[in-house]
């Protein structure tokens, strides 16, 4: 029998605070982290607002010579990491530091870097690119970072699953547990492209909501006015342990990890399959591994990045799966209220699931006003809601056709946790 993996901490740098207990409160405030770009000028952009990480300071963290030397992807990967321990209780000595991993993903890596190296050097030549650009950028970075800075010997890593990454990371992280290759990992995600030519992109493929009169209501998953998703940055870690290392240390224990799918569409590159096939496999592969029946589900948050295309698909492939029994799951997208963090999404979105099972609330859709008639599931809108939440699921799609989803449960003790 393979190991049964907890989560014992969790830590995060969100538009909306950058703890987990300011995450929380905005979200049951309702609160969105969309303002106009401070990043760099927004003039000849359709879309002039992101959710932004605020208030954040490298140099404060890790001092200035540090912080120029890491990626403001790399910082957000140590600093959630670094609160993730201190929230677990977990003291790093030589006696564990070889059977603590990591794994941390990143949609893109340290394109900040990328795109101000490439500007030096197409105005100052080759020789004032900064040696540091390639460690700089690469996506593995992070993990490797977080290693330094914590003394992390064991397994060690970035998933690229473009914006499924954060999910895909929290569920290789658990089968790696499960396989007896580390006692602990950190397991999340961190992003920071809200970047000019990242921006561009996005904008010109028609990803972004261009609501740029109300930003802090442009994000509308699952409304029938949504019009693109709202970019934002940040990192989420949660601390994976197997439930013997965790009993051992008399650990606080926040949620078990359950199940965990992964699949790809296999037909477009940026778009769902329309049906959302992929998405449905993907969910049932986790609900077979977790070992849990389809009427045992009390929450899904859902992937929901209020493009047209991905909430109709994403509809669609919960109700393949779970049938007429799909109308009475809550389902909300928190992505509302933090944006859209790309390969950390999935990340973030782990850590507002465990949350939610400590606290029994159900995080809301906001914005949501004018229903739609291709999605017409609960999708808790405008409002918190008290519930019974003993096991969620969680979705995340990325391009490349990516889907990936894992399950969280209560803890107990004896692992029986049927509704």
């Amino acid at each position: 029998m393979s190991n049964r993996v907890v989560v014992t901490g969790m830590g995060c740098i969100s538009p909306l605070g950058n703890t987990v207990a300011d995450l929380w409160d905005g979200l049951m405030a309702g609160k969105s982290g969309a303002a106009p770009i401070t990043h760099f000028d927004t003039l000849e952009y359709k879309t002039k607002f992101a959710a932004e990480v605020k208030g954040f300071d490298g140099a404060a963290l890790f001092g200035s010579r540090e912080a120029r030397r890491m990626d403001r992807f790399s910082q957000f990967a140590v600093a959630s990491s670094t609160q993730a321990v201190e929230n677990a209780g977990l003291e790093i000595n030589d006696s564990n530091r070889d059977r603590i991993g990591v794994v941390i993903g990143s949609g893109i890596g340290g394109l900040g870097t990328l795109y101000e190296q490439t500007l030096l050097l197409a105005d100052r030549g080759p020789s004032r690119v900064s040696p540091f650009l390639i460690p700089m950028m690469l996506a593995d970075t992070g993990p490797g970072m977080v290693a330094i800075h914590l003394g992390l010997r064991g397994p060690n890593m970035a998933v690229v699953t473009a914006c499924a990454t954060g999910t895909n990371s929290i569920g290789e992280a658990a089968k790696m547990i499960q396989r007896g290759m580390a006692d602990v990992i950190l397991a999340g995600g961190a992003e920071a492209a809200i970047v000019p030519i990242a921006f561009a992109g996005m904008n010109v493929m028609g990803a972004l909501s261009t609501r740029n009169s109300d930003p802090q209501r442009a994000s509308r998953p699952f409304d029938k006015d949504r019009d693109g998703f709202v970019m934002g940055e940040g990192s989420a870690v949660l601390v994976l342990e197997s439930l013997e290392h965790a009993l051992n240390r008399q650990a606080h224990i926040l949620a078990e990890f359950r199940g965990y799918g992964a699949t790809n569409d296999a037909y477009h590159i940026s778009a769902p399959a329309e049906n959302g096939a992929g998405a449905a496999a993907c969910m049932r592969m986790a609900l077979t591994d977790a070992g849990l029946n389809l009427n045992q589900i009390d929450y899904i948050n859902a992937h929901g990045t209020s493009t047209f295309l991905n909430d109709k698909s994403e509809t669609s492939a919960i109700k393949t799966v779970f049938g007429e029994q799909a109308y009475s799951i809550p389902i909300s997208s928190t992505k509302s209220m933090t944006g859209h963090l790309l390969g950390a999404a999935g990340a973030l979105e782990g850590v507002i699931c465990v949350q939610t099972i400590q606290e029994q609330i159900l995080p809301p859709t906001i914005n949501y006003e004018t229903p739609d008639p291709d999605c017409d599931l609960d999708y808790v809108p405008n409002a918190p809601r008290p519930a019974h939440i003993r096991n969620l699921m969680s979705n995340s799609f990325g391009f490349g056709g990516h889907n990936a989803a894992i399950l969280f449960s209560r803890y107990e003790e004896n692992g029986n946790n049927g509704s």
